[in-house]
């Protein structure tokens, strides 16, 4: 019987796994790192990674920001805003293992990524839309 991460978390108050998809790159690259998750021990800080769950999917993403009950969370590769209330989040970043390389989320460098990739999104979010802009009119005028 395969155990949810739910059920790890609440056995073992941890849990190591290999992460799948590129909503939080360039941080963590999918079928390539390992992410350490524990459960919570107090509320979530802003630029923590949470791991909640989104309906059947489990999903790995930062808080940008914490309100009474809830917080508002983003993938360093996304650009959509979560409400994320504190009943679906089960638990919190505390390392990850890249190239054989353990980066703890208390390191200077990891913290000054986590400010600087927050801080840069609204450059990020013009740029993306650009891009986007100049495809479709591109695929209009039939260029691509």
């Amino acid at each position: 019987m395969t155990m949810t991460l739910e059920q790890l978390l609440a056995r073992d108050g941890r849990l190591i796994y290999k992460i799948s998809g590129i909503s939080m790159e360039p941080m963590l690259r999918q079928n390539r790192d390992l992410v350490m998750i524990r459960v919570p021990e107090e509320r979530l800080k802003k630029y923590d990674v949470a791991l909640y769950k989104r309906g059947s999917s489990y999903v790995l993403h930062r808080v940008i920001a914490v309100r009474e009950d809830h917080y508002l969370i983003r993938g360093d590769n996304t650009y959509v805003l979560e409400n994320v209330p504190d009943s679906v989040v089960l638990g919190v970043l505390t390392m990850f293992r890249r190239k054989g390389r353990e980066i703890k989320v208390t390191d200077k460098g990891y913290l000054f990524y986590a400010r600087f990739w927050t801080a840069i999104y609204p450059m990020r979010w013009c740029l993306y839309w650009e891009k986007r802009a100049f495809r479709s009119i591109a695929r209009r005028l039939r260029l691509r």
